[in-house]
């Protein structure tokens, strides 16, 4: 009586994990939302340059919100913080409340899943030929996402 038998190497037991996991190539997350201000997108981007981090696009929509003044932004007349009136006030106690109370009601409205934290007012002096730049920097957490405090700092004039 005949047996069959055949023979195999142990290389050809195929890849092992770690080696599988070492030769993986990066993939890029998928695009989130449109980069502000505009710009042609470049390799996986598309017709216009995107976001791929969720912390990003938050970032960019909160400062798109607080650079916004009511009426500016089509079919919702009250998006936005409206700050650009109340620049001149910005520094005072009573300019940097309103603008406190406004940032709250805008990021209650539009972007509620945000926590703001600090406010600050700022002027920057150069010298004194150079115009003076009036902004705010506002620290924020965003709730359910990581947790972490972040800041954004928004320019809202430059007053001569």
């Amino acid at each position: 009586m005949a047996t069959l038998s055949k023979t195999y190497s142990f290389k050809s037991a195929g890849a092992t994990l770690d080696s599988v996991a070492s030769n993986q190539v990066a993939v890029e997350p998928p695009p989130i939302g449109i980069r502000t201000p505009m710009n042609l997108g470049s390799g996986t981007d598309g017709l216009f340059a995107m976001h791929h981090r969720l912390d990003d696009n938050i970032a960019d929509n909160l400062r798109n919100l607080l650079l916004t003044n009511r009426g500016e932004r089509l079919l919702d007349y009250n998006f936005g913080a409206n700050l650009r009136e109340m620049v001149f006030e910005l520094g005072t106690e009573e300019g940097d409340a309103e603008a406190i109370r406004r940032i709250s009601n805008a990021i209650s409205t539009y972007m509620p899943f945000l926590s703001p934290d600090t406010f600050e007012s700022f002027i920057e002096t150069q010298d004194e030929n150079s115009p003076q730049k009036v902004g705010i920097r506002v620290s924020y957490t965003v709730t359910g996402y990581e947790n972490k405090p972040r800041q954004i700092e928004v320019m809202l004039s430059t007053v001569s």
